[in-house]
């Protein structure tokens, strides 16, 4: 099923997320549905919150390919190494994109939707993936990796492309 994705100013979005104590059906269940709405979306990741689920819980798809979807689980950024300024954008801020500074490499711990224990290591793409998705786990959006000036721009660009939308009738 393709969920609902939540966007700004939605309040899950800021709040940090809880872990997952017991891999249940239905976190597995929540975990296909993200996979579905990620792919829907053309997203590469999708954290449980942007779907309004306050679980520590993200899918990831850096090359696109279906079936080779990464599902982490109360995952930790335990090492960054480098730094990479790249523009990123988020599907909870439609429309919206600007360049963020983020380490080049990390290395994550986390569990599986087997409940195994895992560590993970990720270069440029997918360590960008990593900390944009772990930061939504943690209430924190990319806009907020921005200079003060370039957020205001980022969300009043967000505002007033909302607010034509939301001007805009489709003929019936």
């Amino acid at each position: 099923m393709i969920l609902p994705i939540r966007h700004v100013p939605d309040a899950i979005l800021k709040t940090p997320t809880r872990p997952i104590t017991t891999v249940t059906p239905e976190i597995h269940q929540l975990a296909r549905d993200m996979i579905h709405t990620m792919h829907a979306a053309a997203g590469v990741g999708l954290a449980a919150n942007q779907v309004g689920q306050p679980w520590q819980l993200f899918v990831a798809s850096p090359d696109g390919q279906p079936g080779r979807e990464l599902v982490l689980l109360n995952p930790v950024i335990v090492r960054r190494r480098g730094r990479l300024r790249l523009e990123e954008g988020c599907l909870s801020i439609p429309g919206i994109a600007a360049v963020v500074t983020r380490a080049a490499e990390v290395e994550v711990r986390a569990v599986t939707l087997e409940g195994k224990e895992c560590a993970l290591e990720g270069q440029e793409l997918l360590a960008r993936i990593f900390q944009h998705e772990i930061d939504h786990l943690n209430g924190l959006l990319f806009v907020d990796r921005l200079s003060w000036w370039n957020r205001q721009r980022a969300l009043r660009a967000y505002r007033r492309q909302r607010k034509t939308l939301a001007q805009v009738s489709l003929p019936q």
